[in-house]
Protein backbone atom coordinates (compact mmCIF):
# COMPACT_ATOMS: atom_id res chain seq x y z
CA UNK A 1 0.00 0.00 0.00
CA UNK A 2 1.06 3.68 -1.12
CA UNK A 3 0.10 6.61 0.00
CA UNK A 4 0.11 9.47 -2.75
CA UNK A 5 -0.85 13.07 -2.23
CA UNK A 6 -2.35 14.27 -6.21
CA UNK A 7 -1.95 18.16 -6.69
CA UNK A 8 -4.07 18.91 -9.47
CA UNK A 9 -6.14 22.12 -9.82
CA UNK A 10 -8.34 21.02 -12.54
CA UNK A 11 -11.02 18.66 -11.66
CA UNK A 12 -11.17 16.30 -14.35
CA UNK A 13 -7.76 15.39 -14.59
CA UNK A 14 -7.83 15.85 -10.36
CA UNK A 15 -10.75 12.57 -10.59
CA UNK A 16 -8.72 10.59 -13.60
CA UNK A 17 -6.02 10.10 -11.08
CA UNK A 18 -7.52 9.77 -8.60
CA UNK A 19 -10.29 6.51 -9.88
CA UNK A 20 -6.55 5.62 -11.38
CA UNK A 21 -4.76 5.00 -8.76
CA UNK A 22 -7.18 3.69 -6.10
CA UNK A 23 -7.54 1.06 -8.55
CA UNK A 24 -4.15 -0.14 -8.28
CA UNK A 25 -4.40 0.03 -4.48
CA UNK A 26 -2.95 3.00 -3.89
CA UNK A 27 -4.21 5.61 -1.03
CA UNK A 28 -4.97 8.86 -2.34
CA UNK A 29 -5.39 12.32 -1.24
CA UNK A 30 -6.09 14.99 -3.56
CA UNK A 31 -5.92 18.88 -3.19
CA UNK A 32 -6.05 21.65 -5.57
CA UNK A 33 -3.31 24.52 -4.98
CA UNK A 34 0.08 24.91 -3.55
CA UNK A 35 -0.47 25.82 0.26
CA UNK A 36 -2.64 22.91 1.16
CA UNK A 37 -0.19 21.13 -0.52
CA UNK A 38 2.74 22.29 1.17
CA UNK A 39 0.97 21.90 4.60
CA UNK A 40 -0.08 18.44 3.60
CA UNK A 41 3.49 17.42 2.44
CA UNK A 42 5.35 18.98 5.73
CA UNK A 43 2.43 17.25 8.14
CA UNK A 44 1.35 13.60 6.97
CA UNK A 45 3.07 10.69 5.97
CA UNK A 46 2.84 10.10 2.01
CA UNK A 47 4.95 8.03 -0.23
CA UNK A 48 4.91 10.35 -3.09
CA UNK A 49 3.60 13.31 -4.65
CA UNK A 50 2.00 14.25 -8.19
CA UNK A 51 2.12 17.57 -8.59
CA UNK A 52 0.94 19.91 -10.78
CA UNK A 53 3.22 23.08 -12.19
CA UNK A 54 0.43 25.52 -13.11
CA UNK A 55 -1.23 25.66 -9.47
CA UNK A 56 -2.98 28.70 -8.40
CA UNK A 57 -1.39 30.68 -6.05
CA UNK A 58 1.99 29.01 -4.84
CA UNK A 59 2.60 26.90 -7.78
CA UNK A 60 4.55 23.44 -8.23
CA UNK A 61 8.15 24.73 -8.61
CA UNK A 62 7.52 26.57 -5.46
CA UNK A 63 6.27 23.67 -3.38
CA UNK A 64 8.81 21.23 -4.25
CA UNK A 65 11.13 24.30 -3.10
CA UNK A 66 9.62 23.65 -0.17
CA UNK A 67 9.97 20.04 0.07
CA UNK A 68 13.62 20.06 -1.07
CA UNK A 69 13.99 23.27 1.24
CA UNK A 70 13.27 21.09 4.51
CA UNK A 71 15.51 18.08 3.07
CA UNK A 72 12.52 16.20 2.40
CA UNK A 73 13.20 13.54 -0.20
CA UNK A 74 9.83 12.46 -0.77
CA UNK A 75 9.61 11.08 -4.23
CA UNK A 76 7.78 13.98 -6.76
CA UNK A 77 6.26 13.37 -10.34
CA UNK A 78 5.50 17.09 -11.85
CA UNK A 79 2.67 16.89 -14.35
CA UNK A 80 2.35 20.25 -16.59
CA UNK A 81 1.38 21.36 -20.06
CA UNK A 82 5.22 22.91 -20.95
CA UNK A 83 7.18 20.63 -22.65
CA UNK A 84 9.79 22.43 -23.40
CA UNK A 85 13.54 21.17 -22.68
CA UNK A 86 14.29 24.47 -20.75
CA UNK A 87 11.22 24.01 -18.49
CA UNK A 88 11.70 19.94 -17.96
CA UNK A 89 15.72 20.82 -17.19
CA UNK A 90 14.22 23.57 -14.11
CA UNK A 91 12.31 21.15 -13.08
CA UNK A 92 15.09 18.40 -12.68
CA UNK A 93 17.27 20.41 -11.29
CA UNK A 94 14.84 21.84 -8.39
CA UNK A 95 14.59 18.68 -7.15
CA UNK A 96 11.50 16.25 -9.14
CA UNK A 97 12.30 12.63 -9.33
CA UNK A 98 10.29 12.87 -12.91
CA UNK A 99 8.50 14.95 -15.36
CA UNK A 100 5.57 13.92 -16.99
CA UNK A 101 3.76 16.33 -19.75
CA UNK A 102 -0.01 16.68 -20.31
CA UNK A 103 -1.71 14.98 -22.06
CA UNK A 104 -0.63 11.59 -20.93
CA UNK A 105 -1.20 8.04 -21.00
CA UNK A 106 -2.47 6.49 -17.41
CA UNK A 107 -0.42 3.79 -18.22
CA UNK A 108 3.25 5.70 -18.59
CA UNK A 109 1.95 7.58 -15.77
CA UNK A 110 1.59 4.29 -13.51
CA UNK A 111 4.90 2.97 -15.05
CA UNK A 112 6.31 6.22 -13.44
CA UNK A 113 4.72 5.44 -10.27
CA UNK A 114 5.68 2.42 -10.25
CA UNK A 115 9.64 2.82 -10.92
CA UNK A 116 9.79 5.60 -7.99
CA UNK A 117 8.36 3.71 -5.36
CA UNK A 118 9.82 0.84 -6.23
CA UNK A 119 13.11 2.65 -6.14
CA UNK A 120 12.29 4.70 -2.68
CA UNK A 121 11.24 1.29 -1.21
CA UNK A 122 13.81 -0.76 -1.62
CA UNK A 123 14.76 -1.28 1.95
CA UNK A 124 10.98 -2.14 2.74
CA UNK A 125 10.17 -5.89 3.94
CA UNK A 126 8.09 -7.41 1.50
CA UNK A 127 6.38 -9.59 4.15
CA UNK A 128 4.48 -8.44 6.60
CA UNK A 129 3.95 -11.20 9.55
CA UNK A 130 1.92 -11.19 13.39
CA UNK A 131 1.15 -13.76 15.35
CA UNK A 132 -0.77 -16.08 12.86
CA UNK A 133 -0.95 -13.51 10.33
CA UNK A 134 0.94 -13.29 7.65
CA UNK A 135 1.02 -10.69 4.28
CA UNK A 136 2.67 -10.90 1.31
CA UNK A 137 2.94 -7.91 -0.10
CA UNK A 138 4.30 -9.05 -3.75
CA UNK A 139 1.18 -11.32 -4.15
CA UNK A 140 -1.21 -9.56 -2.28
CA UNK A 141 -2.08 -12.53 -0.14
CA UNK A 142 -2.66 -13.75 3.45
CA UNK A 143 -2.48 -16.55 5.11
CA UNK A 144 -3.32 -17.61 8.54
CA UNK A 145 -1.70 -20.19 10.19
CA UNK A 146 -0.19 -21.10 6.85
CA UNK A 147 -4.19 -21.66 5.53
CA UNK A 148 -4.21 -18.91 2.53
CA UNK A 149 -7.44 -16.42 3.25
CA UNK A 150 -9.17 -14.14 0.48
CA UNK A 151 -9.27 -10.13 1.21
CA UNK A 152 -10.21 -7.62 -0.75
CA UNK A 153 -8.37 -5.00 -1.72
CA UNK A 154 -9.34 -2.52 0.95
CA UNK A 155 -9.70 -5.65 4.07
CA UNK A 156 -5.98 -5.82 2.69
CA UNK A 157 -5.11 -2.30 2.97
CA UNK A 158 -6.42 -2.24 6.66
CA UNK A 159 -4.72 -5.36 7.61
CA UNK A 160 -1.29 -3.84 6.16
CA UNK A 161 -1.52 -0.59 8.15
CA UNK A 162 -2.34 -2.88 11.29
CA UNK A 163 0.77 -5.33 10.77
CA UNK A 164 2.93 -2.32 10.26
CA UNK A 165 2.20 -1.86 13.61
CA UNK A 166 1.53 -4.56 16.21
CA UNK A 167 0.75 -4.01 19.51
CA UNK A 168 0.05 -0.38 18.63
CA UNK A 169 -3.28 1.20 19.39
CA UNK A 170 -4.39 2.69 16.10
CA UNK A 171 -7.18 5.55 16.22
CA UNK A 172 -9.99 5.25 14.33
CA UNK A 173 -9.03 8.71 12.20
CA UNK A 174 -5.52 7.05 11.57
CA UNK A 175 -6.82 3.52 9.77
CA UNK A 176 -9.51 5.74 7.58
CA UNK A 177 -7.05 8.39 6.47
CA UNK A 178 -4.03 5.68 5.77
CA UNK A 179 -6.85 2.93 4.28
CA UNK A 180 -9.74 5.25 2.43
CA UNK A 181 -7.71 8.82 2.24
CA UNK A 182 -7.70 12.10 4.30
CA UNK A 183 -10.95 13.39 1.63
CA UNK A 184 -13.18 10.22 2.85
CA UNK A 185 -16.30 11.16 5.05
CA UNK A 186 -14.42 11.27 9.13
CA UNK A 187 -18.39 10.50 10.21
CA UNK A 188 -18.33 7.09 8.08
CA UNK A 189 -18.29 3.98 10.43
CA UNK A 190 -16.60 2.14 7.38
CA UNK A 191 -13.05 1.62 9.73
CA UNK A 192 -15.49 -0.77 12.16
CA UNK A 193 -17.29 -2.52 9.68
CA UNK A 194 -13.93 -3.34 7.70
CA UNK A 195 -12.42 -4.74 10.95
CA UNK A 196 -15.20 -7.12 11.56
CA UNK A 197 -14.60 -8.29 7.97
CA UNK A 198 -11.14 -8.97 9.00
CA UNK A 199 -12.24 -10.55 11.97
CA UNK A 200 -14.06 -12.87 11.02
CA UNK A 201 -11.48 -13.92 8.44
CA UNK A 202 -8.24 -13.81 10.44
CA UNK A 203 -10.31 -14.43 13.76
CA UNK A 204 -11.90 -12.59 16.78
CA UNK A 205 -8.96 -12.51 18.57
CA UNK A 206 -6.75 -10.75 16.12
CA UNK A 207 -7.69 -7.44 16.51
CA UNK A 208 -8.66 -5.85 19.89
CA UNK A 209 -11.08 -2.80 20.59
CA UNK A 210 -9.86 -0.27 22.72
CA UNK A 211 -12.60 1.38 23.58
CA UNK A 212 -12.93 5.20 22.70
CA UNK A 213 -9.27 5.16 21.00
CA UNK A 214 -9.52 2.24 18.17
CA UNK A 215 -7.89 -0.91 17.45
CA UNK A 216 -4.95 -2.43 18.14
CA UNK A 217 -3.34 -6.43 16.63
CA UNK A 218 -2.42 -8.84 19.12
CA UNK A 219 0.89 -9.97 17.34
Amino acid sequence: MSRILVVEDEPRIASFLQKGLRAEGHVTTVVDNGDDASALARSQDFDLVLLDVGLPGKDGFAVLADLRRRGERLPVILLTARDAVPDRVNGLDAGADDYVTKPFSFEELRARVRVRLRESSDDNPTTLAAGRVRLDLLSRTATVDGRTVELTAQEFLLAEVLLRHPQQVLSREHLLSHVWGYDYDPGSNIVDVYVGYLRRKLGKAVIETVRGVGYRLHG
